[in-house]
């Protein structure tokens, strides 16, 4: 498998009662099908899967492959604590026909790169399914570094990763080293820098409210490889990277979702809810994006 275009990582709807609302989370599915994004992504940070229970996560990934069918591949996320967990995950998510699978660094324990490598291969061994690393230190106290990448290339199944350190050290790492590990943003105000290190996908979660823009930034920088363009629509959805990087993260993309039409209910603890002030100024800040890259993609 290779990992082209814009992977929206799924939000994840509640009913009031707090429970999974399957029949909202069908409709997010459809909406990103019928937007032509290039690839779903269940179990990440902005499904909230750190909330959920074993049992939700796997209801999760059933549903979503009976919804998604063969339109669109199926990326499931593996992060867990214990490695045996991610294992179980994986293995889960290969006897339900995911496409894929993404491999991140177990949080909190802290290992060093090798032990850090010992894991994903051995979450590997267990699925033989496509993977895509998902480095994000800030969640997970530790970094994937050359010692890692190094280790873990001596699995054919390693064929991407979602780059989410914001350390452009490791971007330029990881295209000069490692072109074995395609390269996907998972650091939102970076894509322009990514496209032109070579990555030809982008892991957003704005795109489960706004893939049409996300998709007119790929398709500028990868397709048509017309940076000057590129650098007008990154320069229009700047103002949503900075208003995400302001913290309440999945929250906005919840209520962005929400301002579409979508069922998204609220956020499990410890998360709360956007305050109006802030709905507001969100609000406000996708309405300028979407006037400000529709200016750019019709010329």
């Amino acid at each position: 498998m290779t990992f082209d275009g814009i992977y929206t990582p799924a939000i994840t709807p509640y009913a009031e009662d707090g429970r999974i609302d399957f029949a909202a989370f069908a409709d997010v599915l459809e909406s990103l099908i019928e937007a032509r994004v290039h690839g779903i992504i269940i179990g990440g940070s902005t499904g909230e899967y750190y909330a959920q229970s074993t049992e939700e996560r796997l209801s999760l990934v059933e549903h979503a492959r009976k919804v998604i069918g063969n339109r669109l591949p199926l990326v499931v996320g593996t992060g867990a604590i214990r490695t045996e967990d991610a294992v179980a995950f994986a293995t889960h998510a290969r006897d339900h026909k995911a496409d894929a699978i993404l491999v991140t660094s177990p949080p909190y324990a802290l290992p060093t790169e090798l032990e850090n490598a010992h894991h994903a291969l051995t979450v590997d061994k267990a699925a033989q399914l496509p993977i895509m690393l998902y480095n994000y230190p800030g969640r997970m106290g530790i970094t994937m570094g050359e010692t890692y990448f190094r280790e873990v290339s001596r699995s054919k199944n390693v064929v991407a990763i979602k780059e989410s350190s914001g350390d452009f050290n490791n971007l330029h790492l990881l295209a000069c080293k490692f072109p074995n590990i395609a390269l996907s943003c998972g650091w939102d105000d970076q894509a322009l820098e990514f496209f032109a290190w070579g990555a030809r996908s982008w892991v957003c979660a704005g795109s489960n409210f706004i893939p049409r823009e996300h998709v007119a930034l790929y398709n500028a920088c990868v397709i048509e490889k017309d940076f000057d363009k590129g650098r007008k629509i990154m320069a229009a959805m700047m103002p949503l990277m900075n208003f995400l990087d302001g913290g309440k993260f999945v929250q906005s993309i919840k209520y962005g979702a929400e301002l579409i039409g979508l069922k998204t209910g609220a956020v499990r603890a410890p998360l709360q809810a956007l305050a109006e002030e802030e709905k507001a100024q969100l609000k406000a800040v996708i309405e300028g994006v979407k006037r400000d890259v529709a200016a750019v993609t019709v010329l």
